[in-house]
């Protein structure tokens, strides 16, 4: 069966950037397809935040109760590793997407399932199941919002070796007696974390000198010593030349760079991701297949009218938060664009400008201890020739710290510009430094002065004082 319709866009991908710029188009009354190949939801519904952090929730709760007398006792017991997959299992939905299908249906846009692919502007061709053909025209615009996968290395013997990527990570139905873990960015750290706690013994190998490079050097080295004070075997400076897996139900031996051997029951390679744009149609449209989508800030491609690259496929920052933020400012350009309403295309912070991207990306580590920032890295910052300077706290003097936990470890920065007397950007790590991260991105994004932030009084005794101690470090 074959079937031509004209909408007035066309949404490759409905993960969470896919959901929102449909979301966005038809509350503003664009008719809008939505073409999924898998699972309504994306990547962060099965594969990544949710079941990820699902895994981990348990894991930092046990800990936290572990530096308190009254629980430290009870909370000195092995994880119940059926119940906290169990759990997991109910956040990944089961792997159905029923709910979010619903959820969909209810915005109005009209789900395609199969692959989309481009066939020229504003053309889209849809391989169905059961044989189902359909071509679908775009009056005004398609915006591709695939998302990206994990990418594994090309080294002698991986493929046949049947390496995880974050996805058998995050959806293991059982704990490996014994896990590699090659790569020390996001994926690798908290997974490190998760199932050295589920009873796997963890070895975590990094080709650098310390773990979550894109991040302030200090807060590599906390986590460091946490994930090693944990039980897990760290290796840094260190290389993967070939993998081995004679047996297919047998062990995998790595083979690093130095000739040593590492022997475990799975292997999980994060060392990156690629965009999910290699079977697209990019060649009809001029592109490249297989790469990232060059936007603007409305998130519109690099010399087109009307292609749209939204979220991890722009390669801008690859957070779902980031892509849903992507999706309500492109979804806003569009809608613009085709009521033909000027659009403040050069004004930061505006309504169809997708600043944030550049000044003021927020992300947090579930590791133990929590990692979050916000903005600019000191090196970051003078990277880009601002005069800063970065102003320190130990996390550990904060009396809403010591109350938290017995034997609290942490740090805090702040950036400070030092010709607009602003921040360019916060790092906070140490346990629970996750729900510090917003008044901090509020911050960076408001472009609230320091003198202005002195009088943002925080509530004690909370960790968030820590942001009077930083205020009365610059003050001196």
């Amino acid at each position: 069966m074959t079937e031509a319709v004209e909408f007035d866009v066309v949404v490759l991908g409905a993960g969470p950037t896919g959901e929102n710029v449909a979301d966005r188009l038809r509350a503003a009354g664009l008719s809008t397809a939505v073409v999924e190949s898998e699972l309504v939801g994306g990547e962060c519904s099965y594969w990544a935040c949710m079941p990820s952090k699902a895994l981990l929730r348990p894991v930092l709760a046990r800990a936290d109760a572990r530096r308190l007398p009254g629980l430290s006792e009870s909370a000195a017991a092995p994880l119940d590793t059926e119940a906290v997959l169990a759990r997991r299992d109910a956040f990944a939905s089961q792997w159905k997407d029923d709910g979010q299908v619903s959820w969909l249906d209810s915005t109005g846009a009209r789900l395609y399932r199969g692959r989309g692919r481009l066939d020229g502007p504003k053309r889209v061709v849809v391989d169905g199941p059961e044989g189902e053909h359909h071509v679908l025209t775009a009056r005004h615009a398609v915006a591709v919002c695939t998302g990206s996968r994990a990418v594994l290395p090309d080294l002698p013997g991986l493929r046949g070796a049947r390496p995880w990527t974050s996805r058998e990570a995050t959806s293991a139905h059982t704990a490996p007696g014994r896990l590699a873990i090659v790569g020390g960015g996001v994926v690798g750290v908290e997974m490190a974390t998760a199932w050295q706690a589920l009873g796997s013994r963890v070895t975590l190998l990094v080709r650098g000198d310390g773990l979550l490079p894109r991040m302030e050097p200090f807060v590599g080295e906390y986590i460091a010593d946490a994930l090693t004070e944990a039980g897990v075997h760290l290796r840094t400076n260190v290389s993967v030349a070939s993998v081995e897996r004679p047996d297919a139900t047998g062990p995998v031996t790595l083979v690093l760079d130095d000739g040593d051997r590492v022997e475990a029951d799975e292997v999980l390679f994060a060392t990156g991701r690629a965009p999910r744009t290699e079977d697209l149609g990019l060649e009809t449209v001029g592109l490249q297949p297989g790469s990232w989508l060059p936007v603007d800030d409305s998130c519109r491609v690099d010399g087109s009218k009307w292609l749209y690259g939204v979220g991890d496929v722009n390669h801008r920052a690859l957070l779902t938060h980031q892509g849903k933020y992507q999706a309500r400012i492109a979804a806003a350009a569009i809608v613009a664009r085709a009521q033909h309403v000027p659009l403040l295309e050069t004004d930061p912070w505006g309504a169809h400008t997708a600043t944030a991207d550049h000044a003021a990306v927020p992300q947090v580590v579930f590791t133990d201890p929590e990692a979050a920032s916000v903005g600019l890295s000191l090196s970051e910052a003078q990277s880009a020739g601002h005069r800063v300077r970065a102003v320190d706290h130990d996390l550990a003097s904060v009396a809403g710290a010591s109350l938290y936990a017995d034997g609290y470890k942490g740090r805090a920065r702040m950036i400070v510009d030092l010709d607009r007397q602003i921040l360019l950007g916060v790092t906070f790590v140490g346990p629970g430094v996750g729900e510090l991260l917003h008044s901090a991105t509020i911050a960076v994004v408001g472009e609230v002065p320091i003198e202005r932030l002195w009088h943002a009084v925080p509530a004690y005794p909370t960790i968030s004082e820590v942001w009077l101690r930083l205020l009365e470090a610059f003050r001196g």
